[in-house]
């Protein structure tokens, strides 16, 4: 993987750039070449033209939900220093990408194809040019960033992830809800149920919520019935459920349901794209004590109290 590290403060630095590529089996020629081109092109300045000695940065940002105001500062920074801009317009609202500089092409990928997009990002890092690809949510997540990651690799082009907010995680940050709950579940399983996209049948929903954890299901408001079936295979009805549809948009909306009422929640509110499920077994649970700030409880910082 042939990525550019970060330093801590948004730009990769060259010492690091050089050992961490080192450490992913790198030949010491390319290593030094990736290392350079990602300590020069930090700054994100515009292409002058033509080809340049050393490619720009690719930037993989993570736009959270739809709120622009849950945009990290990094990401902020790439898109401004970017000189092209590619977002995800299906699933990104343009209100996060509008800090890009003046006269910045800022492209909608919804309509192309991997290749195409491609080609955008090529030009733009062979010219010297930062590229921002903002993706919805986090990158790491129900993204393509392999897939892209493999062209740039091919191509001797840097790259670099900024992590973004996902929408399990806002999702239970505007319900006001956890996902992890003493002496109930401290697990989070996240998933999504099988579509054009195949799931491997190890990890098919009726098998996961034989643990009885917290889920995060992703991808799957068109097969809602399919899911309340699976989850009732080994969760009580009862099971709350929270329905989070296009959480961090104007129009977001959180529904409660259970494992038992979950279809009938999806058909009767028009749930369709754009929609989380928390399955959260912990949230009707007796109230229980966290033993991290219990006075009995002795950590690194704190000593116990005795009685």
């Amino acid at each position: 993987m042939k990525r550019a590290p970060d330093n801590g403060n948004g730009t990769p630095g060259k010492q690091q750039a050089a050992s961490a590529m080192t450490t992913c089996k790198h030949d010491e020629k390319h290593t030094a070449h990736m290392a350079g081109a990602a300590a020069e092109h930090a700054s994100g300045q515009a292409p002058s033209g033509g080809s340049a000695s050393t490619p720009g940065l690719v930037s993989f940002v993570g736009a959270g939900p739809g709120d622009p105001e849950l945009l990290t500062l990094k990401g902020r920074k790439a898109i401004e220093e970017a000189a092209l801009v590619l977002y995800a317009g299906s699933l990104v609202p343009p209100q996060i990408v509008a800090c890009a500089a003046p006269g910045v092409p800022v492209v909608d990928s919804a309509p192309l194809s991997l290749e195409e997009c491609h080609a955008l990002v090529r030009r733009t890092a062979l010219e010297g040019g930062a590229v921002a690809r903002v993706h919805t949510g986090d990158p790491a997540l129900y993204g393509t960033l392999r897939e892209q990651t493999r062209l740039l690799d091919a191509d001797g082009i840097p790259w670099r992830v900024i992590p973004g907010v996902t929408a399990a995680c806002a999702a239970a940050a505007a319900a006001g809800v956890t996902f992890t709950v003493p002496d109930v579940t401290q697990s989070l399983v996240i998933t999504r149920m099988e579509g054009r996209t195949p799931v491997p049948e190890r990890e098919a929903v009726r098998r996961l919520a034989a643990h009885g954890t917290s889920m995060a299901v992703y991808l799957s408001a068109a097969s809602s019935e399919a899911l309340q079936a699976d989850l009732l295979c080994h969760m009580p009805s009862e099971t709350p459920v929270l329905c989070a549809c296009r959480v961090g948009w104007p129009d977001q909306r959180l529904i409660w349901a259970t494992a038992g009422t979950l279809a009938q929640c999806v058909a009767e509110h028009g749930l369709t794209r754009q929609t989380v499920f928390l399955v959260l077994p912990g949230q009707n649970a007796p109230d229980t004590c966290s033993r991290l700030y219990a006075s009995g409880f002795s950590h690194g910082y704190r000593q116990a109290k005795k009685d």
